[in-house]
C-alpha cells in the first residue's frame, strides 16, 4: 500500500520516496512508490501533475490501494527520488473542492435533496442537485456559503468505526465498504470524500454561483471558487469595460444601454425589410413572364435571399436562380413551379465547387466560383 502523505499533509508541495515498480503502459511509464504526495484522479477530482525524479508527471491513479503515477521517462526500481507537485493546480482543486462541499452542504440541508453529481472542469466546477431552485434560492445559497467560508471555520477529518458511522448522519452519492474518510465542515456539510481539501473555509477565499440550469430531475450549477472565481471576475469586469466604452455608457449601466441599441436594431431591421421588400417587388416586375431567370446580386442575408429568389419566380413564372455575393463566393437559391430541381442542385455543386440541397421546388447554398463561371454553367443549360 502507497503512503498517501496528502491525507497527512495537503499542503505538501514536496517529498522523497523509494521507486516500487516502473511499467511502460503505452505512451507512459507506471510508477508506484513507497510513499506519494500526488493525490490520484478520483471523486470528481482531477489527479495531481508534477515532476518525479526529474521526469513530469501526467497524471495519477489509483490501483488495489497503489498510487500508480503516469510518467514521461523511466524511473529505477529501488532509487530514491524527490517529488514535486505543480502546487497552483493542486491548490486551485483544493479552493474548487472545498468549496463545492460548502454549497453542496448548506443547499442540500435547506432543500433536503443530494448531490448526484459534482465534477471540477477546467475553467469551471458542475454540481447536480436532485431538486428544482429558482435564481433567488441560488443567491441565497451563495450568500450563505460565502458568509460560511469568511468565518473562516477549521476543517474535519475523521476516520470513524463502522458503529460511529452507522450513527452518522453524513452525504454520500453511493453506498461505501471498508474504512470511510469522513471530511466535514462544522455547521456546513459533512461528506464522505476521499479528495483534498484547504484546511481552513477562509482559505476558499469565495464562491460564484454562475448558473443554474434544469438538468434531468433537478438542476445543474455552474460554480467558481477562489482564484478560478476572480479570474472569472476580471474576464467578465474587462468585457464590461470594453462594452461601456463603445456604448458610452456607465459601467453598471450597460444592460440599459444594450437594450437600447438592440430596440434601435430591431426597428431599423423592420425599415430595410420594408424597403427590400420593395426594391424586389420592383426588380420582380422587370422579369414579368420571362420564364427563366438569372440573377446575381450583392451579398445578403439567407432570409432576403429567399425572398428575392420567391418574388422573381413568381413573376417570370420559371425556374429562378439568384446568386447573392462577390469575389468567388456566392449564395444560391432556385426556385421553380413545378418539377424536381435536386439533380440541378447536384449538377451546381460539381461544377461550381458548391454544397446544398433541398426540396424538389427550392434549393439553397453555396458555391466557390466566379461570376463568369456562373453565367457559363445556366447558358448550358438553356
Amino acid at each position: 500500500m502507497t503512503e498517501k502523505l496528502y491525507y497527512n499533509d495537503p499542503f505538501c508541495k514536496t517529498f522523497t520516496a523509494t521507486v516500487r515498480a516502473c511499467v511502460q503502459e503505452k505512451d507512459a511509464w507506471a510508477v508506484t512508490l513507497d510513499r506519494t504526495a500526488f493525490y490520484p484522479e478520483g471523486g470528481g477530482q482531477p489527479a495531481d501533475h508534477g515532476t518525479l525524479g526529474g521526469v513530469n508527471v501526467t497524471g495519477a491513479r489509483e490501483r488495489d490501494g497503489e498510487v500508480v503515477h503516469l510518467c514521461n521517462g523511466p524511473l529505477a526500481v529501488g532509487e530514491a527520488v524527490e517529488g514535486a507537485i505543480d502546487w497552483a493546480r493542486r491548490f486551485d482543486f483544493m479552493q474548487q473542492h472545498s468549496g463545492e462541499h460548502i454549497v453542496s452542504g448548506i443547499l442540500c440541508g435547506i432543500f433536503h435533496c443530494d448531490n448526484v453529481g459534482f465534477h471540477i472542469g477546467h475553467d469551471l466546477v458542475t454540481i447536480d442537485f436532485n431538486a428544482g431552485l429558482t435564481a433567488e434560492d441560488v443567491l441565497d445559497i451563495e450568500r450563505r456559503a460565502n458568509q460560511y467560508i469568511w468565518e473562516d471555520h477549521a476543517l474535519s477529518v475523521a476516520y470513524p468505526s463502522p458503529e460511529e458511522l452507522e450513527k452518522l448522519d453524513y452525504r454520500s452519492k453511493k453506498a461505501l465498504a471498508g474504512q470511510v474518510r469522513i471530511v466535514s465542515w462544522p455547521g456546513a456539510d459533512c461528506c464522505a470524500c476521499c479528495g483534498t481539501h484547504v484546511l481552513r473555509s477562509g482559505q476558499v477565499g469565495l464562491v460564484k454561483l454562475l448558473s443554474c440550469q434544469k438538468f434531468r430531475e433537478g438542476v445543474r450549477i455552474e460554480m467558481a471558487a477562489g482564484g478560478r472565481a476572480l479570474d472569472r471576475f476580471n474576464v467578465i469586469a474587462g468585457q464590461n469595460t470594453r462594452v461601456s466604452q463603445l456604448l458610452s455608457a456607465k459601467p453598471d449601466a450597460t444592460a440599459a444601454a444594450v437594450e437600447r441599441l438592440q430596440a434601435e436594431l430591431y426597428a431599423l431591421r423592420g425599415r430595410v425589410a420594408a424597403l427590400e421588400e420593395r426594391d424586389f417587388a420592383r426588380l420582380a416586375r422587370q422579369y414579368q413572364g420571362a420564364e427563366d431567370v438569372l440573377l446575381v446580386e450583392p451579398a445578403m442575408s439567407p432570409e432576403s435571399l429567399r425572398k428575392l429568389c420567391g418574388a422573381v419566380q413568381n413573376a417570370a413564372g420559371g425556374r429562378c436562380a439568384v446568386f447573392a455575393g462577390g469575389e468567388g463566393a456566392f449564395q444560391y437559391a432556385v426556385s421553380a413551379p413545378e418539377g424536381d430541381l435536386r439533380p440541378l442542385a447536384k449538377s451546381i455543386n460539381a461544377a461550381l465547387n458548391g454544397r446544398g440541397g433541398g426540396k424538389p421546388n427550392f434549393v439553397q447554398g453555396s458555391v466557390q466560383a466566379e461570376e463568369g463561371e456562373i453565367a457559363r454553367f445556366f447558358s448550358a443549360l438553356a
